[in-house]
C-alpha cells in the first residue's frame, strides 16, 4: 500500500536491499549508488565486482592511487 502498487513495492525493495547492503559494508549508501550509476556503463562485464559495496573504492580514492 505505501508504495502505490505491486511494482512500485518491488522496486522499493530492491532499492532498500541495495541500501541495507551498504549499511552493512560501512559504506554510505548515496555516495555509493552514485559513484556505481555513473561508473557501471563504462565498466567491463568481468569487472563488475568491483562495484558491489563490499569491493568498491570510491573513484576518488582510486584517481589519488594512479
Amino acid at each position: 500500500m505505501f508504495a502505490g502498487s505491486d511494482r512500485g513495492g518491488v522496486r522499493a525493495a530492491a532499492m532498500y536491499t541495495l541500501i541495507g547492503t551498504a549499511k552493512l559494508n560501512d559504506v554510505d549508501p548515496q555516495a555509493w549508488l552514485a559513484d556505481v550509476l555513473r561508473r557501471i556503463a563504462g565498466t567491463p562485464q568481468n569487472r563488475l565486482d568491483e562495484l558491489l559495496p563490499w569491493n568498491w573504492v570510491p573513484e576518488r580514492k582510486l584517481d589519488h592511487a594512479a
